[in-house]
């Protein structure tokens, strides 16, 4: 297993992030297993977050590190400050609310990794900096970061934590895959673009993707003549990404892998820090992204997975 750094935690982070919106109390067994499991091929980063499931999945993984008694084991990265049904819920207030919540449903009282799951860029910076910074400060938080903020948002808000004597963050959870989307998952959501990357390298400033596999555009289930998933037509039915995914094939009958392999190894070989959040549920899954994440790409590979040398030429 790879792991990665991030600045403000002593632990490494596995590059295969274990995700738990599927973690409820009615199939507490399964979301068990799959973590054990996980944990054994040396995962050891779990996503969570105040939504999830209700609230069950951080109440899950709770139990679990109380059951198992591997706490210490774990890097918890969970996420609060989502909006709501009255709109964006990025405030003091809001994160207070949320993490105090969130610690009860963990059974702990350190939180590893913690991230705001949305923006609300009418909220200046400097204010969300100064009110994670109070859980920096008293060691109940480990690093913070956010989901789904551009990179712009990211620079002013560190830029803000250098001039005043502040911890900035330390990572980012846009969405990342080799697949690019058309428009985004849910409103509000980011996908990294090449502006972004670009910055990330630059920064060298860890990278932790969600919908890493392009929820499954690689398995070779779809086509551009099977539509029944509206979401993956409105997300990722491109030209573009349909010559990706050929490209990932071609590249995969090459190493004799899979192409869904092949899509994850592009997540996990960018030129700065990287994680995926990956939702393996079943031993052959999870061994698909272990072999997945040992696969090393060159910059050349890279560039033709993504049309970038075409671009060029």
């Amino acid at each position: 297993m790879k792991y990665i750094s991030i600045k403000g935690l002593n632990k490494p982070v596995s590059a295969l992030m274990k995700g738990t919106d599927y973690f409820y109390h009615d199939s507490y067994e399964k979301a068990a297993a799959n973590m054990d499991a996980y944990l054994a091929i040396g995962g050891n980063s779990v996503d969570t977050a105040h939504i999830y499931c209700g609230g069950q999945s951080e109440e899950v993984i709770g139990r679990y590190m109380q059951e198992r008694g591997n706490r210490d084991q774990i890097v918890i990265l969970t996420k609060g400050a989502h909006h709501d049904q009255n709109g964006p819920r990025v405030s003091k207030k809001d994160i207070k609310n949320d993490i105090t919540i969130s610690f009860e449903r963990l059974q702990t009282d350190f939180i590893d990794l913690y991230a705001l799951h949305r923006d609300d860029p009418e909220v200046p910076a400097g204010e969300v900096i100064e009110a994670l910074n109070e859980y920096i400060a008293d060691g109940s938080v480990g690093a913070i970061g956010v989901s789904n903020w551009t990179w712009e948002r990211i620079r002013d808000a560190n830029a803000y934590a250098d001039a005043n004597g502040l911890v900035g963050f330390s990572f980012s959870s846009p969405n990342l895959s080799l697949a690019k989307p058309n428009e985004p998952f849910w409103k509000g959501c980011v996908s990294a673009d090449a502006e972004t990357m670009a910055w990330h390298e630059a920064e060298q400033f860890p990278l932790l993707s969600w919908s890493s596999q392009a929820r499954g555009f690689f398995t070779g289930r779809f086509t551009p003549e099977i539509r029944d998933n509206a979401d993956l037509v409105r997300v990722f039915y491109s030209d573009a990404n349909w010559e990706r995914l050929e490209r990932a094939k071609q590249l995969a009958a090459s190493k004799n892998v899979t192409a869904i392999q092949i899509a994850l190894a592009y997540v996990l070989n960018q030129p700065f820090p990287t994680c995926a959040l990956i939702g393996a549920q079943s031993t052959e899954e999870l061994k698909s992204c272990d072999e997945g994440s040992n696969i090393r790409l060159t910059k050349e590979e890279l560039d033709w997975l993504d049309l970038t040398i075409d671009q060029r030429s």
